[in-house]
């Protein structure tokens, strides 16, 4: 291999076609079917695989075969199989999405959800690193090893529609596909993030998720504040007082045992190291409001918090009048979406059955309180890292980079890797990804960092040869 040509060709490409491409992608309002439940008949989810199976079945990738894989009552998944050049019967399954998380508020003037910008090497706009770029560049990696003529072991790709709403889909594609994928025995993940823009990142871990929608009733209709205020309890006290069974609200700690777990040693030495290469970064990549302290202020502490330990966030709220039009009365409910994320080794649906058991019984009042389950996904834990894998993504970081790779845990959620570890028990993961500092992944103004995301390929690339190489 010639890494210099290799970057080279990937980064010529990423600008002649993969930010045009992703250009047109971010316009495609392809929001997951949680937040657009008419998903099929919008034709947004539709419009974007469509985009991304053209540009693939284009590529100049020897034998590939692409397809659009469809499931009754599903959303459809883009798969992908490029046969290997060794003589090896194993096989590399690399994964992303496609759906996208909804508009949200706070963008800046100029900058919009469904409007491309491309500015100061970012482009900005809605899935563009969350994670629209993973098919794309998988493609390119595989396409620069073969105009070397460097071998690869057999690659498929999965591209699902559904991973911002949980991934409910995927386990029947999974199951419909495995037979055809064959031997999978490295398993790589382009849906994370990394710690800065200077190295390649190493997900070790991906905290769980825990739900749904808790209302708190008291009133059939509104009422005269005056009037009720005193007698009839507060539908907004109640659900506070709900919370309080979860979360300490003075120190933000979730309270009940069961949502917690020992944190493993390995895992607590890579947050240490993490801790000591990004020092305040992991706590000032965030955009504080005025004197807003956090949490913690020990790093170590904070790549913990976000990693290993659960914490709840109230994500979304119904009942509330705006306030320009709220008049006195005293509102009939109040329903707040609630989001507990979970340690990567906490059962998700035994925790989900545990908070809404919490949240449900012996409601103050008597009100009328109801947890509606709407998520439940297990983390992940990553297998110990063979040999020949820790190598390569240290070797590749520091080819690309210039500097040594990092491990770190995540604090989101990609259900697709509890599944796999069913699947593919003895395999190897790589999960990375481009979500670094002030990408701000589902939040307003979301970029994908372009010249850390062409060394990324390449390293994916890197990668994807050492795997082929070995015996």
């Amino acid at each position: 291999m010639n890494p210099s040509a290799l970057l080279s060709a990937i980064s010529a490409q990423w600008d002649a076609e993969i930010v045009p491409q992703l250009t047109d992608y971010v316009r495609i309002p392809a929001k997951s079917p949680h937040f657009d439940p008419q998903w099929e008949s919008n034709s947004y989810i539709e419009r974007a695989i469509r985009l991304a199976e053209a540009w693939v079945k284009k590529q100049p990738v020897r034998d590939l075969a692409a397809e659009i894989v469809r499931l009754p009552g599903r959303t459809p998944l883009l798969y992908f199989d490029v046969p290997g050049s060794n003589k090896s019967d194993r096989t590399v399954l690399l994964y992303g999405h496609l759906d996208k998380q909804p508009e949200m508020t706070g963008w800046r003037e100029g900058y919009g959800p469904w409007e491309p910008l491309f500015e100061d090497g970012k482009l900005y706009g809605r899935g563009s690193a969350d994670d629209g770029y993973a098919v794309f560049a998988a493609l390119s990696g595989i396409g620069a090893l073969q105009a070397q003529g460097v071998a690869h072991s057999r690659c498929v790709g999965m591209i699902e529609t559904c991973e911002e709403s949980g991934s409910f889909d995927l386990p029947a594609y999974l199951e419909a596909l495995a037979p055809r994928m064959g031997r999978v025995d490295f398993v790589i993940g382009l849906d994370s993030g990394c710690g800065d823009y200077e190295r390649m990142w190493d997900t070790t871990s991906l905290r769980g998720l825990a739900g749904g929608r808790l209302t708190v009733e008291v009133l059939t209709e509104g009422v005269h504040s005056g009037d009720a205020s005193g007698v009839v309890p507060s539908s907004f006290r109640i659900a506070r007082k709900l919370l309080d069974r979860v979360e300490d609200a003075t120190t933000g700690r979730v309270l009940p045992a069961e949502f917690h777990t020992e944190i493993p040693a390995e895992r607590a030495e890579q947050a240490r190291l993490a801790a000591k290469i990004l020092g305040d970064t992991v706590i000032h990549k965030f955009p504080f409001a005025g004197s807003t302290q956090p949490m913690v202020v020990d790093p170590v502490e904070a790549v913990l918090n976000r990693t290993w330990r659960p914490a709840l966030s109230v994500t979304g709220a119904d009942g509330l009048t705006p306030i320009a039009s709220a008049g006195n009365v005293l509102r009939p409910q109040t329903s707040l979406k609630l989001s507990l994320r979970l340690p990567p080794t906490t059962d998700g649906e035994q925790a989900t059955h545990t908070l809404k058991r919490l949240l449900e019984a012996d409601p103050p009042h008597r009100a009328t309180v109801c947890f509606d389950v709407e998520q439940g996904a297990t983390g992940w834990n990553a297998p110990p890292t063979a040999a020949w894998l820790k190598q390569a993504v240290n070797d590749a970081s520091l080819q690309f980079y210039g500097k040594p790779s990092a491990a770190m845990g995540e604090g989101g959620t990609i259900p697709f890797m509890a599944m796999l570890g069913k699947h593919f028990p003895d395999a190897q993961f790589l999960i990375t990804g481009v979500l670094g500092p002030h990408s701000n992944a589902h939040g307003p103004n979301e970029f994908l960092h372009v010249p850390y995301a062409k060394k990324l390929t390449a390293c994916v690339a890197f990668v994807i040869a050492a795997h082929g190489a070995i015996g």
